[in-house]
């Protein structure tokens, strides 16, 4: 009896659940391992502190999530997101404009620097890291000259932001919830969605069944720099100022947190609860190590390792899927 190749090859069910959900399996490894290390981690005080410290990397990282799907990259949206922050402090502040305004404008700073980015990439056909980088320096550079080098507070009413509902809900936590909604709405149940993998998994096939591929690029970016205007105010709120030299490092820590949850670098892969994963192991982890007194040299080269092995296993997929 002849039988095909596919089902030769076809994986057990638990195989492919634990392909699927491996950062998952990680977080919940890391989480047990910590617990028996240290006798603080499970305190619920403990604990909600991890989820504020993941707030505002998995909020960039859900926006870095659109654009990894498309097969691009994003270098800007630390500096996108503190840019978007000193406008949100300075227009309320300095100006002297409604804080409902000033945040509607600090949203559409971030939506702008994503749509420079996607034109940039689409229309000038620069390499998205050519033109990620750019926007990095030019958004940073900005943020530094409208705020003269300085702190600007942020107004007592968005700095709320960075508080807690009751005793046990903190704001930032709560809008990572939402965008990560918002992100997995968008992935699943929207036309630009379904675009997005198009895109990654096969650019010119893409193209040639009818998307507008410059069209999608052009929301993908933008919806990028939405969400890191977004993390720039959370992130502000929670310091009570908006600091032009804030979020640097974290355009890394999102595409680290999209990689470990299970996106594919190469395109047309990438889930929204993957990337919340993601980000939640790389604060776990940072966390217990604090715990644990590793110096923050040594916690630099952990999580440097991380993203090392988490790049590897990618490649390793995408080595067995072909």
């Amino acid at each position: 009896m002849l039988v095909s190749t596919n089902v030769l090859r076809r994986k057990p069910p638990a195989a492919v659940w634990l392909g699927e959900n491996g950062a998952l399996v990680a977080l919940v490894v890391l989480a047990v391992a910590l617990s028996l290390l240290s006798g603080d981690f499970l305190a619920v005080t403990n604990l909600l502190n991890v989820g504020v410290q993941a707030a505002v990397t998995a909020i960039l990282a859900f926006g870095a999530t659109f654009v990894i799907i498309t097969g691009g990259i994003d270098l800007s949206v630390g500096s996108v997101a503190a840019l978007s922050a000193i406008v949100l402090a300075w227009t309320a502040t300095d100006t002297g404009l409604p804080w409902p305004l000033a945040v509607v404008i600090s949203l559409a700073v971030g939506l702008a620097c994503g749509l420079v980015n996607a034109a940039l990439i689409a229309y000038g056909k620069l390499p998205p890291f050519i033109a990620t980088l750019a926007m990095l320096g030019v958004a940073r550079g900005l943020a530094l000259v409208i705020s003269q080098g300085s702190p600007i507070a942020m107004p007592e009413t968005v700095s709320h932001l960075g508080d807690t509902l009751g005793d046990y809900l903190p704001v930032p936590v709560i809008v990572m919830l939402l965008m990560g909604v918002i992100t997995a709405v968008i992935l699943n149940r929207t036309y630009t969605g379904r675009a997005m993998y198009a895109i990654g998994g096969n650019e010119e096939a893409a193209r040639l069944s009818g998307i507008n591929v410059n069209r999608q690029k052009l929301i993908t970016y933008a919806l990028a720099g939405l969400f890191a205007a977004v993390a720039g105010i959370v992130l502000a709120s929670r310091l009570a100022s908006a600091q032009p030299q804030a979020a640097a490092g974290y355009e890394l820590d999102a595409i680290a947190a999209v990689v470990i949850g299970g996106a594919s670098l190469s395109g047309g892969k990438g889930r929204a609860f993957g990337t919340f994963v993601g980000a939640l192991i790389l604060a776990v982890l940072r966390n217990g190590l604090n715990l644990l007194s590793v110096s923050a040299f040594w916690q630099q080269v952990v999580i440097g390792v991380v993203i090392a092995l988490a790049v590897l296993l990618d490649t390793l997929r995408r080595r067995t899927a072909n």
